[in-house]
């Protein structure tokens, strides 16, 4: 039953506790960390330049809204950083039993769909438990630019949009997801624990490269139908711009286009992942 293993893949992840803290955790700590360290470089640096101008200390602070950690948190939750770290976890529950050589062990005990959606299942979890991390290190962030900076702490309901942030929070869920969907399909078909870990980083720079200096070289507009499908990581800021409004607000047919670009590239890894792996013979591994 896909339950079965569903729990039986959360169960070895979790076990494997280097592998969910490097791949779960490890990205949002580090924006922590290195977040708290920019505060307080800066304001060593602003103490010192404000001592030179003769500007005495704490003049014009603004306070620190709160109810923004959620907007930020949204925003950022695919983030590149946790994207390529959300692989490591990826490739570890999609190639991991060709590395072991254990899908001959289990294989037998389910039908191979249901270990397939128990495997994209548990990195769903784990795409929910990185930006619940996020969060916690975007709080963190924000106390210390309070801390840090001696502003204080103001909690607005203006300063929150429930809607929107909940809205990016979900692009952003499903970003995450999406990029891992290519580790599964590239663990399928190499039956390698590296080449499901690096394919969708090259899949990723080559995107980003089309995304960027590439578009104005081939002449694309963003809202065009091919930019659209082939970079994920477009639709998805075309989305994010929908979602946020104003003036740079794209068109609804960009929004569909958007749409159409990040569905597809969730279903046809899941597919092309199932039909190949439904051939596969799994006696050797």
């Amino acid at each position: 039953m896909l339950a079965d293993a569903l729990w039986s893949e959360a169960y070895r992840l979790l076990r494997n506790r280097t592998t969910v803290f490097l791949g779960v955790f490890l990205a949002p700590l580090m924006f922590a960390v290195g977040g708290v360290a920019f505060l307080m470089m800066n304001k060593a640096q602003g103490d010192a330049l404000a001592a030179r101008a003769g500007i005495p200390s704490g003049l014009g602070v603004q306070p620190v809204d709160l109810a923004g950690v959620f907007g930020f948190a949204a925003d950022h939750g695919a983030n590149g950083v946790l994207l390529v770290f959300m692989l490591i976890a990826a490739a570890a529950v999609y190639a991991g039993d060709y590395r072991w050589e254990t899908w001959r062990l289990i294989s037998a005990r389910n039908a191979r769909w249901n270990l397939i959606l128990g495997k994209i299942g548990v990195m769903k979890l784990a795409a929910l438990a990185a930006m619940a991390a996020f969060l916690v290190a975007s709080l963190v962030f924000f106390l210390a630019q309070s801390l840090i900076a001696g502003r204080p702490l103001t909690f607005t309901a203006s300063g929150l949009d429930a809607g929107s942030a909940a809205l990016t929070a979900l692009l952003s869920y499903v970003r995450i997801v999406q990029y891992g969907l290519v580790a599964l399909l590239a663990a399928v078909v190499t039956r390698s624990m590296m080449a499901a870990l690096f394919i969708p980083i090259a899949l990723g720079f080559v995107q980003s490269l089309l995304g960027g200096p590439g578009m104005a070289f081939l002449g694309w507009e963003p809202s065009m139908w091919l930019p659209q499908l082939l970079l994920p990581g477009l639709a998805y800021d075309t989305l994010k711009a929908a979602v946020e409004g104003g003036m740079d607000a794209p068109s609804a047919a960009a929004v569909f286009r958007a749409l159409t670009s990040l569905a597809l590239w969730c279903l046809i890894p899941t597919a092309a992942a199932v039909a190949w792996f439904n051939r596969q013979d799994l006696s050797k591994e």
